[in-house]
């Protein structure tokens, strides 16, 4: 990592013409994945990667530079080079960083580099005989280990400077099962903010096993009738309908610039009275967890929708300038080859007052999402699909058959609005975000919703 002392003199001298925010980005991050498909590893991956990234904000517009040197000389040269965008020619003045301390740390024990190439690629040759055991109808299997040893260190022109360390590791296991012409697929994924030992609450045999049954499990089930009804979400689900339907649109890049269903509607009723909608850095060893930020903003919770109401947006720095605001801590970013932008971190929808049971219990006839599947909306006007991986028949308000190739379909806003019950369990997903060429570890979460009147995608009888 650079000094403090190396760290100053590269922000003053981005600083030398002005600008209302300079910023010094520092990474160093080891990696390591193994893929096996077709019982063969197919690939073994382990490497390095650092380098800095220097930002200036000025007059609401970044500029951007980063360079793989840690060389005195490389950096100042590129100090120069990204302050030339601003002109206001102001006087020199130091810049004396003062170490900022974490709210949150994000404790592991057992550390990924620790554990041995032979453990990690028999855990993952376990996942693919369990899957492949299962059954006969499992024709593809693939699984995926990889982990993620990130240290960053963030100095800005407000003289604060923070350091992070963050351990993230994954696995993935995804089957295809056919028969009869039928094709289906199962996937599971497990990851966090947390070291190997999320092997020990989370076995490779129940990854495996939970991936292969899906996959088995949607063979032999009817496809899913078409038209509106009742649906009801588990918490088992996750919360890809709650990150896509309203998470990206509370992002302040998109809300400010009126790309968003949601731009200019802080203080207004967005949901049912039911929903509160909360983004948390905060949450121990989840995905999208962190102890700062991207730009050195310790991780915070911020509510966003609560009872309804919109009440604010998820900033980083340039936007919480611009909107005249403080940075909720979710400027983040993929590298340092990469500008920070708002994102999510682990996003969800608050529980409520209703048992999971009572939900079920109140609907004759509709549908039961155990478990999504991806999804896309317009975040302009907040239309969306989104495939169900595994879902069943609600009858006489009790859960029966199986039923395959649903797809959910209708307007988040509509949607969160129209939300009746809110159970009072927590189911979190994990996955990957990509927004504007990047990719960030993301988290989100349900609690059991039930959603009235929904149109669901399906066979038309």
């Amino acid at each position: 990592m650079i000094s403090e002392e190396l760290l100053q003199k590269v922000l003053k001298e981005l600083m030398k013409n002005g600008g209302e925010y300079a910023e010094v980005f520092v990474e160093k991050k080891d990696s390591f994945s193994a893929q096996l498909e077709d019982q063969k590893i197919e690939k073994l991956i382990k490497g390095t990667d650092s380098g800095v990234g220097l930002r200036l904000i000025f007059k609401g517009k970044t500029f951007y530079g980063y360079t793989n040197s840690f060389f005195h000389k490389d950096l100042l040269e590129l100090a120069s080079l990204v302050r030339k965008a601003a002109k206001e020619d102001l006087l020199e003045e130091d810049i004396s960083l003062q170490k900022a301390s974490a709210d949150i740390t994000h404790p592991y024990r057992i550390h990924p580099t620790g554990v041995s190439t032979e453990r990690k690629i028999n855990l993952i040759r376990i996942m693919d005989r369990v899957a492949r055991e299962y059954s006969s109808s499992i024709k593809q299997v693939l699984v995926i280990y990889r982990e993620s040893i990130q240290n960053v260190r963030i100095a800005n022109s407000e003289e604060q400077i923070a350091d992070d360390h963050r351990v993230y590791t994954l696995a993935l296991v995804q089957v295809v099962a056919a028969e009869d012409g039928v094709i289906q697929t199962g996937y599971e994924p497990v990851g966090g903010l947390i070291g190997f030992e999320i092997f020990e609450k989370n076995p490779p045999e129940e990854i495996a096993s939970k991936a292969a049954s899906r996959a088995v499990m949607m063979l032999k089930a009817p496809r899913a009738p078409a038209g509106r009804m009742p649906v009801v979400i588990s918490s088992e689900a996750g919360g890809t309908m709650i990150h896509e339907a309203i998470g990206h649109g509370l992002e302040a890049d998109l809300a400010l610039q009126g790309l968003s269903v949601y731009s200019g509607r802080i203080g207004q009723q967005v949901a049912s009275p039911v929903v509160t909608v909360i983004d948390d850095a905060t949450i121990l060893n989840k995905r999208g967890s962190f102890s700062f930020d991207d730009e050195g903003t310790p991780a915070q919770k911020t509510i966003l929708v609560e009872k309804g109401i919109l009440i604010n947006y998820m900033y980083d720095r340039l936007y919480a300038i611009k909107d005249n605001k403080t940075s909720t801590g979710n400027g983040r970013r993929q590298s340092y080859k990469h500008r920070p932008i708002p994102r999510m971190t682990n996003t969800m929808v608050a529980p409520g007052p209703h048992s999971p049971e009572k939900i079920i219990n109140s609907v004759q006839k509709g549908l039961f999402v155990k478990k999504m599947g991806g999804g896309q909306v317009n975040t302009i006007n907040g239309d969306f699909v989104f495939e169900v991986q595994e879902g069943y028949l609600i009858k006489n308000g009790g859960i029966d058959t199986p039923v395959r190739g649903a797809i959910l379909t209708g307007n988040g806003p509509e949607v969160l609005r129209s939300i009746e019950m809110v159970g009072t369990d927590l189911g979190f997903g994990i996955g990957t975000c990509g927004k504007d060429g990047q990719g960030v570890p993301v988290a989100d979460a349900l609690p059991t919703l039930l959603i009235p009147d929904m149109v669901v995608g399906g066979e038309i009888k």
